[in-house]
């Protein structure tokens, strides 16, 4: 069989058109080695587009999945691919039809364009991949550019916290408070009112991290779960968020939702 090209563009991170593409694929007896699949995220202009559909005429037997928001750059990608002949998939499209004819009802946007630019939806798309780049500590440079950037010791919820922040619009970075390793140095050259720490009960961080070490199947007595250790811990962190000079919230009765609030608050009245 001769080699095929799969490729994918999209305005976000193209994860959905990939594992769409690569499905049906599997419908088929194709080996690695005769597919290639390529991924384009991101394009949100026409000079993006087209210097992505360049790439695209370097290649031969080539298939193009696509999910597009915006009406030009549909109409473009469609254009292109009739003057090249080239196979083009719309991912959304098909959905939405049978939703019409279903409902008999007409989607919100004009028909061949199906959806609209949403800020909004961009705003939400960026904040959760910017949570996910800068999760748990893994690049302290995402201080700096963080609306809000969370501390605290481990099992206080900051990565959810995080995630449910994310889908509310505002980036957010959170760093793990933990006595053997340094602080960065970026949780202080920032203001203090853009840190948020968090706390929890002794209690309810030894029950919740035997619980932890219970579902990964480890033995639930362990350093991690120690009273002693979570005491020193606790300490530890609480020094670090005084000498910063951050707003401390406990979240031992708090459901995620409840320190979100208190946050998003803090946040608008410090944009005013």
């Amino acid at each position: 069989m001769e080699n095929i090209n799969l490729v994918v563009l999209s305005d976000s991170t193209g994860d959905t058109g990939d594992q769409i593409a690569r499905a049906a694929l599997a419908q088929f007896d194709v080996t690695c080695e005769n597919a290639k699949f390529h991924l384009f995220g991101h394009i949100r202009s026409i000079e993006h587009l087209n210097s992505t559909l360049k790439k695209c005429l370097e290649m031969d037997n080539i298939i193009i999945y696509y999910s597009l928001v915006e009406e030009s750059l549909i109409d473009s990608l469609k254009k292109f691919c009739d003057m090249h002949n080239l196979i083009s998939v719309d991912i959304l499209t098909p959905s939405i039809v049978a939703i019409q004819r279903l409902t008999k009802r007409s989607p919100a946007t004009n028909p061949g364009a199906l959806r609209k630019l949403d800020e909004h939806y961009f705003r939400r798309i960026d904040a959760i991949e910017f949570a996910v780049r800068y999760d748990d500590g893994k690049d302290p440079r995402g201080v700096s550019r963080a609306d809000i950037t969370i501390i605290g010791v481990s099992r206080t919820s900051k990565t959810p916290l995080s995630m449910y922040l994310a889908n509310k619009h505002y980036k957010v970075c959170n760093i793990p408070l933990v006595p053997e390793s340094p602080v960065p140095k970026e949780l202080f050259e920032i203001e203090p009112k853009r840190v948020i720490g968090l706390t929890n009960s002794p209690d309810k961080l030894n029950k919740i991290r035997k619980e932890r070490l219970k579902s990964m199947g480890l033995p639930t007595e362990s350093t991690y779960s120690d009273l002693g250790r979570i005491l020193d811990e606790l300490d530890y962190a609480e020094k670090i968020m005084k000498k910063i000079g951050c707003p401390i919230i406990n979240v031992s009765d708090r459901a995620i939702e409840e320190t979100a609030e208190v946050i998003i608050r803090h946040l608008k009245k410090m944009n005013d």
